[in-house]
């Protein structure tokens, strides 16, 4: 029989094994917020619920001397039913535990950063040649917790995760003023009427937009081919790996995302998209802040689909030159990226 407490206790292990190697990737005031919300879900405290700061205080100092011993420890192999397997093999696994109502992933996400995490299935189903698992509550997670994340043909959506991380963008924005596009998320949702059930529907919203978003990168990946993840491995802890992936995301939601966003007239989903659409993405692509604006102000869409329609092509023709550096240079072409892009129109 699975025993799904020993399960959930090594992907945990493995969490935390991965948390030690890469704790020092963060900012001082990233990490603060990270563990924060960490402890929240430790905790099963809800988001409305005021967080113990002397608690969390003693919880932090803690957590911070376990992965001091755990930084050199090996990952462990995952205990199921048919014998022990490699926590990487995903595919295996699953193979096992989705008949059962469970599903896992491990993978790895920016900065090479392992990601492991463990929880129910809600469903599974087939879109554009990807299976798409979608999940509910989470037995095991690490400290950077991706809402959704695409591993070869499969698409994990973590449900539990995606409200975690609108949760935060909430947050966040609480102290921002400026952010005019989350203060329309917040008016369409009602966040100041009924923050509990704004939430629940703008997850349900949004957990879509993240599944359009993984099928754009997997289109993104085919039409790339496998040496993209090779050259993102090779120019790892680099500004040329952050433009990298930029660009592979902004082809991605060109290509998925924002054209359905807008055949949907998804009013709500788009608004989000933008109040998000910062750092290196909105650097690189600043026409597509400029048809929002215009957007925002009349309401008209066609701008944005125009500049979606040039998008495509611009981002197919950037990743490709990016990959082809990579080809002709190896891990000497993070400079060349970052010369070619900084040419972007700023």
């Amino acid at each position: 029989m699975l025993n799904l407490g020993q399960l959930a206790s090594t992907v945990q292990r493995n969490c935390d094994i991965s948390d030690a190697r890469h704790v020092g990737d963060f900012t001082l005031c990233v990490f603060l917020l990270k563990m924060r919300e960490y402890y929240r879900w430790e905790n099963e405290i809800p988001f409305s619920g005021a967080l113990p700061n002397q608690d969390v205080g003693e919880w932090l100092q803690e957590r911070e001397r376990m992965w001091n011993a755990l930084e050199s420890s090996p990952f462990e192999p995952l205990p199921l039913e048919s014998g022990s397997r490699d926590p990487f093999d995903t595919e295996t696994v699953n193979a096992e535990l989705v008949p059962r109502g469970y599903v896992y992933s491990g993978g790895y996400g920016r900065f090479s950063k392992p990601h492991f995490f463990l929880g129910d299935l809600v469903r599974s189903e087939r879109r554009q040649g990807f299976t798409v698992y979608l999940s509910s509550c989470e037995y095991a997670r690490d400290l950077v917790a991706p809402p959704a994340m695409l591993l070869g043909n499969e698409i994990y959506v973590r449900q539990e995760s995606v409200r975690r991380f609108l949760w935060e963008r909430i947050e966040e924005a609480r102290g921002n003023r400026n952010n005019n596009a989350m203060a329309r998320v917040h008016e369409w949702y009602g966040f100041d009427r009924d923050l509990d059930g704004a939430l629940e529907r703008m997850t349900a919203n949004e957990t879509e937009t993240m599944i359009l978003h993984e099928l754009g990168e997997g289109l993104a990946g085919r039409l790339l081919g496998d040496g993209w993840n090779e050259m993102l491995a090779g120019l790892t802890r680099s500004k040329a790996e952050i433009m990298a992936r930029a660009v592979r995301d902004l082809l991605a939601d060109c290509l998925s995302t924002l054209p359905a966003l807008i055949d949907r007239e998804n009013i709500p989903g788009i608004h989000f998209y933008f109040a998000t659409f910062s750092g290196m993405r909105r650097y690189l692509f600043p026409e597509a802040t400029d048809a929002y604006a215009r957007f925002a102000a009349d309401g008209d869409l066609r701008p944005l689909r125009r500049a979606v329609h040039d998008g495509l092509d611009r981002w197919t023709e950037t990743a490709t030159a990016i990959a082809r550096l990579y080809r002709d240079r190896g891990e000497d072409a993070g400079s060349a990226v970052e010369r070619m892009l900084e040419h972007t129109p700023i």
